[in-house]
């Protein structure tokens, strides 16, 4: 096969290898099920070792990228596109300022979906999302009441019907578990504040909307679900802002 060309400004040679490969997948027009040369000719063509080789590989293949078929080598796959990410989501190794955004992704996301979500309604999705609620108000506010949470908000990812949509939620849930728990002594005094003021929107409140159909209504409900997110996210931005300000300089006292 021809001689690949490495790229030698990338950090090591494996990096180089990497994308000389994808170039090459490219240049080729290969597809999903199209053959790839044997690693003696690709460790030959690219002029490095077989090991270095094989750890470039073998990145392919922790994302699917590259699959080893019998009889048949090495083949191309469909990669999955959040498969590296849900390898190294993990919250403890997330600075303060990452699991906020992550955060407000999500509540961004989730009411961006509205609409998807009531394109697809069935009248079966309502009767599974009353369960999923009514079994809430008998848990209470237990500690088993966040599992309905996460039933009733990944119900409404799968109600999509978007498999991207509904992958990602179940990678990120666990940085929001982790996220509330961290954060519950700022959480806990927004929530009684949105409680006393009538301002707090339930699963409840949603699904009546949901029921009804009313989609408008739906979108600010959703909303002011997530107030206490928002509220919480605003007030660290100006917390944020006020310490990054100069300080006056206080004056000497001779």
């Amino acid at each position: 096969m021809e001689v690949l060309k490495l790229d030698r400004r990338n950090t090591t040679l494996v990096d180089n290898v990497e994308e000389s490969l994808i170039r090459f997948f490219k240049e080729q027009g290969l597809r999903p099920g199209s053959s790839i040369p044997n690693e003696i000719d690709l460790a030959a063509s690219l002029g490095v070792g077989r090991a270095v080789l094989r750890e470039a590989l073998s990145r392919f293949k922790m994302t699917g990228m590259i699959v080893s078929r019998t009889k048949k080598g090495m083949v191309l796959g469909e990669p999955s596109l959040l498969g590296g990410m849900k390898r190294c989501v993990n919250p403890l190794l997330m600075n303060e300022s990452t699991l906020r955004n992550i955060l407000e992704f999500r509540v961004a996301l989730e009411i961006g979906i509205s609409s998807n979500i009531f394109r697809n309604l069935t009248p079966a999705h309502v009767a599974e999302l009353e369960q999923i609620v009514e079994m809430s108000q008998v848990i209470g506010n237990n500690k088993y009441a966040p599992v309905s949470e996460h039933r009733f908000h990944t119900k409404l990812y799968e109600i999509t019907g978007n498999a991207i949509i509904t992958e990602f939620q179940d990678i990120i849930y666990p940085v929001l578990d982790f996220v509330k728990e961290k954060y519950r002594d700022s959480f806990e005094p927004i929530e009684r504040e949105l409680e006393r003021s009538g301002e707090l929107v339930t699963h409840r409140h949603l699904l009546e909307y949901i029921r009804k159909g009313d989609l408008q209504g739906y979108k600010r409900a959703i909303e002011e679900h997530f107030k206490l997110y928002s509220i919480y996210l605003e007030r660290h931005r100006r917390q944020n802002m006020e310490e990054s300000l100069p300080q006056p300089v206080a004056e000497k006292v001779w």
